[in-house]
């Protein structure tokens, strides 16, 4: 083979996989585990129980990282959590562009955010994006318990815009559902979409 005809040869076979369409990646499912929700804290002289301090623990899904209470008032966090009670970075006094929907199914069935979600701001302490109470967001409540509803996905669109979802898998330190154990601790997934698009999966 001459050397035009291994030029042209290499030249063909570039085009060829240079136009073959890319593989969209999957996107990854991530997994926090026991992120404090302001749980109450005892005294380290006495053991007494101090109470909790009523302060949001701030999330960033970007950097799957705690985000410092000093930050609060910029886009950099997505979600808050003190309780039961989960916030949005948008809304009413905030200075993201973040909103929440919660949507009934799977975290593995949601491959986009439906074209008819509706996304809403936190507006003040008793109008929230996710619901409080029992039955009314992502947890029901019984025999003093706090449990994830297993069909509830919070659809949350970050500080910053992007999409992320998320399925709440326990309220209790290191994973058990009951009375007796210590609450205030968040364990979840989430995939988070970071190219700004719909896309989910």
């Amino acid at each position: 083979m001459n050397k035009i005809s291994v030029l042209l040869f290499s030249l063909v076979v570039g085009a060829s996989l240079f136009c073959q369409p890319l593989q969209a990646q999957s996107l990854k499912v991530n997994t926090v585990s026991d992120l404090p929700a302001d749980p109450a804290s005892n005294d380290p002289q006495s053991g007494r129980p101090m109470g909790s301090t009523n302060r949001f623990t701030f999330f960033n899904f970007k950097d799957g990282k705690q985000v410092p209470n000093s930050d609060s008032a910029t886009n950099i966090w997505d979600i808050g959590i003190r309780a039961t009670t989960i916030i949005v970075n948008g809304g009413t006094g905030r200075s993201g562009q973040g909103g929440a929907y919660i949507h009934t199914g799977t975290l593995e069935s949601l491959s986009a955010v439906p074209e008819t979600a509706t996304f809403a701001g936190d507006e003040n302490a008793n109008k929230l994006a996710i619901p409080t109470g029992s039955g009314n967001g992502w947890y029901t409540y019984g025999g003093g318990v706090i449990s994830p509803t297993n069909d509830k996905v919070l659809v949350i669109r970050t500080g910053d815009g992007k999409y992320a979802k998320v399925q709440i898998l326990s309220y209790y330190k290191g994973g058990p559902d009951g009375p007796g154990s210590e609450s205030r601790f968040y364990t979840f997934r989430y995939v988070y979409q970071p190219d700004g698009s719909k896309k989910l999966n």
